[in-house]
């Protein structure tokens, strides 16, 4: 797999007859290794490694009803009172990053009220956080560390 503009980790993969796995730790259980899913766990081991989120706050693949279809947020990081703080949409490296992909996370917002959003394709990243008094997004440098 390409190597991607976050820090390096380390994983655990495994073959099987027709696929390369990669273990989830958050999911206990192997995940087919597609670029998309190489991004989403690079960018969990982010959040947990070098902006210290317990893994207890963060969910994957969480999915939502939007207009009566089914949806899935790549990455969702609840506060330590059980509300949706950030969504992580996640792309293959090769998936430039698009108005559609924040129409696509702006939609999940309005089921969500996250506070921050985060669109990344392993390679860019982009940052926003909600500004509900002017109804926009800022866009920042970096999400903010877990603060207890």
């Amino acid at each position: 797999m390409q190597d991607l503009n976050l820090p390096k980790y380390s994983f655990k993969l495994k073959n099987n007859e027709k696929h390369t796995l990669i273990f989830d730790e958050l999911r206990k259980k192997n995940i087919v290794l597609t670029p998309e899913e190489w991004v989403r766990q690079h960018f969990v081991k982010y959040l947990i490694q070098e902006k210290n989120y317990p893994t207890s706050l963060i969910a994957l693949e969480k999915q939502l009803i939007i207009n009566n279809l089914k949806k899935r947020t790549d990455i969702l990081i609840f506060s330590s009172n059980g509300l949706p703080n950030i969504i992580v949409e996640c792309k293959a490296p090769h998936i430039k990053i698009t108005q559609d992909t924040f129409d696509q996370i702006a939609r999940y917002n309005l089921k969500l009220n996250a506070n921050f959003l985060v669109v990344t394709n392993g390679l860019e990243h982009y940052y926003c956080q909600l500004d509900l008094k002017n109804e926009s997004y800022l866009f920042l440098q970096d999400i903010p560390s877990y603060k207890n």
